[in-house]
């Protein structure tokens, strides 16, 4: 059974840090794209970051660039969220998806919340 489970989420505040991590099973999780998308109250989901394959390659929405870093462990099947400097802004449920491939639909996780609040 294809399943992503994110945790990680939680209460900051303004400026502070979290890590979100996504544990991947069910499938070869080395030969997908994987990303992070979240969605805020009354908003639309939306892509935060995303991340090749191998690891080689990231991209992020200009609202997160230089705060926030996407990166992988494939040996443990893992995928992780650094974010830093956190705003306000920033509040949302963050989910992680496995990207379509090889004929295999895309895949999300439950979603984890985070809550920047002073």
């Amino acid at each position: 059974q294809v399943q992503l489970v994110e945790s990680g989420g939680g209460l900051v505040q303004p400026g502070g840090s979290l890590r979100l991590s996504c544990a991947a099973s069910g499938f070869t999780f080395n030969m997908y794209p994987m990303s992070w998308h979240r969605q805020a109250p009354g908003h639309e989901r939306e892509l935060v970051a995303v991340i090749h394959a191998l690891g080689a390659i990231t991209n992020y929405a200009d609202s997160v660039q230089g705060r926030f870093t996407i990166s992988r462990d494939n040996a443990k099947n893992m995928l992780y969220l650094q974010m830093n400097n956190l705003k306000p802004d920033d509040t949302a449920v963050y989910y992680c998806k496995r990207s379509a491939r090889y004929n295999n639909p895309e895949v999300w996780g439950q979603g984890t919340l985070v809550t920047v609040s002073s």
